[in-house]
């Protein structure tokens, strides 16, 4: 089953690591991105076009005038959710990374490290709601995700740790 992740991206070409971005790309095989130009009046669009060319599951979605945020994750869930059905999308704003560089850098090893978890994660969400929701509603904010699954591992390492 794929997951679906939506990344924005407003003039942040001096802050994209391409060889980075290209390795973990390569990894992340069963991951549909959707790299989302928000009106970048840099040459943010133009890498998003190249990292495109180099895999099959990227997709690039340009916005020719800016939107808010919660508007560009939106354009980008809609072209997900025509294109590929996904039931599982989450979304990331590269530029409201605490550190930009290293901000999208780490969030893509944690998706490599926890793309399994994201996904159980996900399901027990959407079971607990236990109603069915819009395609919006089924968004997800990875970072919050990984923030979560991060303190319930911290929380087990505890429990474990007591136990001796």
């Amino acid at each position: 089953m794929k997951t679906g992740i939506i990344i924005v991206f407003h003039n942040y070409e001096n802050e994209i690591d391409i060889d980075f971005f290209k390795s973990y790309c390569r990894e992340l095989k069963h991951i549909e991105f959707c790299l989302v130009n928000n009106d970048s009046k840099d040459d943010t669009y133009l890498i998003l076009k190249d990292l495109k060319e180099h895999f099959k599951n990227v997709s690039v979605v340009n916005i020719k005038r800016f939107k808010s945020d919660i508007s560009a994750v939106k354009c980008g869930a809609r072209y997900m959710f025509n294109a590929f059905k996904l039931k599982h999308l989450g979304y990331v704003n590269a530029n409201s990374l605490n550190t930009r560089h290293h901000g999208l850098n780490t969030v893509m090893v944690m998706i490599n490290e926890y793309q399994d978890e994201i996904i159980r994660y996900d399901k027990k969400i959407l079971r607990d709601q236990n109603k069915k929701q819009t395609l919006f509603q089924k968004l997800f904010s990875v970072v919050d995700y990984l923030k979560k699954i991060e303190l319930e591992k911290q929380v087990d390492n505890l429990h474990y740790q007591s136990k001796f």
